[in-house]
């Protein structure tokens, strides 16, 4: 049963919305009750999922409370030609191998968000292996080579004299393609995807078919400011544990907390301009912001460990102290403090445990006191307490 409350209809083309193309047609269809097919394409690329890439998975999700059927494209074949939308340069091609690495926990992160029961899952090597080259060059026929040079990354590659492969050209029309072969109704994606949507259109026109309207969402940016990219490391991821998600949510700039409200949660759109204006008027954000991490951390685990992870940072960063869930790593006296935290995985490599040392960024706790270590060839001949970055913590148990 499809639901055409008004309202309802009016918050999901509104809520974070950056722009619906063709607005108007879309609206009539939803107050149709007609179920539409929504149509969302996920290229494997990295085997975590964001809160940035979240939105639209977000949206998404509220289509299919509306009772509209979400088809999700596993881009097992796009991940191999790779999306040039939000790169200033070449994406890598990533093999087989690689993607199917990817893939192995998406399903189980795309269920924190939507429900997988009535989803439609669709791999596109399902149609985009299945072509020939004179197929590859009727799709080219639809577009000019004026067209792609137009897109904001391209000409700004050409100005900087920049190689742009002409692989990145087919992205398009690859992700044009699977609206044809899944009939979509409706494509959702980030802004900086408008040019891959809007091929949609252009080729199931071309094939006679209704053309798909248009959602873009806004995106969020990340914990500094720019924009949410793995490679930049100011990322929340949804698999985060508890309290290391409210910690980094904690960092965030406190000219951002409206906007995760808005596309990162489920508060009212109402309340959140209430905050915005209490923020204004001089009220201290950091009660905002506590709430922000507190609803972040309930939907991607639960409300008790919200609760927890909001009184492990106050303990914390509040008032001094040491987290109460430090974990413990067994050692022998003359151990490297190198090897005990790469192997237990706080540390992800020998390098990033070198360029922590080299910032300052591992500390020895002694009660509220810090010592920074200067040597990478640290070991240790007792049990201590290590802090290492902005929110981990390490404790040594000889043993």
């Amino acid at each position: 049963m499809v639901n055409t409350d008004a309202q309802k209809i009016n918050e999901l083309l509104t809520r974070g919305v950056e722009e619906v193309f063709v607005k108007e047609d879309l609206e009539a269809k939803l107050k149709s009750g007609k179920q539409l097919r929504i149509k969302f394409g996920i290229d494997p690329t990295g085997p975590k999922i964001h809160i940035g890439r979240a939105v639209p998975l977000r949206k998404l999700k509220a289509f299919q409370d509306m009772g509209h059927q979400i088809v999700l494209i596993i881009g097992d074949f796009t991940a191999q030609v790779g999306d040039a939308s939000d790169k200033d340069g070449k994406r890598p091609i990533l093999t087989k191998e690689q993607i199917n690495i990817n893939l192995a926990d998406y399903k189980n992160q795309l269920g924190k968000i939507i429900d997988l029961s009535t989803v439609e899952f669709r791999y596109n090597s399902e149609w985009l292996g299945k072509l020939d080259f004179n197929d590859v060059a009727g799709l080219a026929e639809h577009f000019s080579v004026q067209q792609m040079l137009r897109r904001r990354n391209f000409s700004d590659r050409i100005e900087r004299g920049d190689e742009i492969s002409l692989r990145e050209f087919l992205y398009p029309l690859m992700q044009g393609y699977d609206s044809v072969a899944i009939r979509a109704d409706v494509e959702i994606g980030g802004f900086d995807q408008l040019f891959n949507l809007q091929a949609g259109r252009i080729l199931q026109k071309a094939s006679g078919m209704t053309e798909q309207n248009i959602m873009t969402v806004q995106m969020v940016e990340g914990t500094d400011g720019r924009k949410m990219s793995t490679s930049w490391g100011n990322i929340i991821t949804i698999v985060d544990e508890a309290n290391d998600m409210y910690g980094k949510i904690m960092s965030v700039r406190d000219d951002l907390i409206g906007k995760y409200f808005l596309l990162c949660t489920d508060v009212s759109q109402e309340e959140i301009l209430d905050m915005e204006v209490g923020m204004q008027n001089g009220e201290n954000p950091m009660q905002y912001k506590k709430r922000l991490a507190r609803e972040i951390v309930t939907i991607y685990h639960d409300g008790a460990a919200a609760e927890g992870a909001q009184a492990n940072w106050e303990k914390t960063f509040s008032e001094g102290g040491l987290p109460t869930d430090i974990p413990e790593l067994k050692a022998k006296i003359g151990d490297s403090l190198m090897e005990a935290l790469v192997s237990s995985g706080i540390v992800s490599s020998n390098n990033e445990f070198r360029r922590l040392v080299d910032e300052g960024a591992i500390k020895i706790m002694d009660g509220s006191k810090e010592e920074r270590i200067t040597n990478v060839q640290y070991i240790f001949y007792k049990e201590e307490v290590f802090k290492v970055g902005k929110r981990k913590f390490a404790k040594i148990v000889i043993g």
